[in-house]
């Protein structure tokens, strides 16, 4: 079972069109977003769930480029052991967790160069700038559902380009459609109730608010 994220599409506003100009007095410095809509798309290939969220920013710094790869926004940090050397799987210390697909790599290019090896890695969340949870209502009560868990060993979290082709800083507003595909959403939460949270975050690292989707199964989000 695959699982594939990307954005669908991104619609904004640039309000007053000119660099360093005084944003409106509730244009927040820290991303602040709402949810606006969250429906299902079936497909002959894999299904789409799709999330939109409305946003404001003062300073208009949201979204990353393909090539926003180094620190703060790396995918991997390596570790190292307590003389700098790379944590192998093969000498692994007893704290290591067995392989998997989040927590090991293999044969990763450090610095440029091809380390032919399994190497311990952290992932970095700040390689993403949209942040989603899923929660699955059971007995009355939502418990996260949580992907990067066994047997996936994924995310839904993901990146949405720059809003702005300037560093000027500009207050912005706008629409961000974000799309989630997969050949297994049906077979996974079948008639579960859903909810689904997200956040935004800037490059300066500002995280946004957290808003939630309405309660809802699949059915009634299905889009005919």
């Amino acid at each position: 079972m695959r699982f594939k994220n990307y954005l669908g599409l991104i619609l904004i506003s640039v309000l007053g069109g000119t660099s360093c100009i005084s944003p409106p007095d509730n244009f927040p410095s820290v991303p602040q977003i709402e949810f606006s809509t969250i429906e299902y798309v079936r497909t002959s290939g894999q299904d789409s769930l799709i999330i939109s969220v409305n946003f404001k920013d003062a300073e208009g710094d949201l979204g990353l480029s393909a090539t926003d790869v180094n620190p703060p926004f790396n995918p991997l940090n390596y570790l190292r052991d307590a003389a700098g050397n790379l944590i192998t799987y093969s000498k692994r210390p007893s704290n290591a967790p067995n392989y998997n697909p989040i927590d090991w790599v293999v044969d990763p290019i450090i610095n440029n160069t091809v380390v032919k090896d399994t190497i311990w890695v952290r992932q970095n969340e700040n390689q993403y700038n949209i942040f989603v949870r899923f929660y699955i209502k059971r007995s009355g009560q939502f418990r996260e559902f949580r992907w990067q868990d066994p047997p996936f060993f994924s995310t839904f979290n993901g990146r949405f380009p720059r809003i702005l082709i300037t560093e000027e800083a500009q207050s912005v507003e706008g629409n961000i459609k974000y799309r989630m595909l997969s050949s297994g959403w049906e077979s996974i939460f079948r008639t579960d109730t859903l909810r689904i949270d997200v956040e935004i975050q800037d490059r300066a690292l500002n995280r946004s608010n957290q808003v939630s989707s309405p309660e809802v199964t699949l059915r009634q989000i299905t889009r005919n």
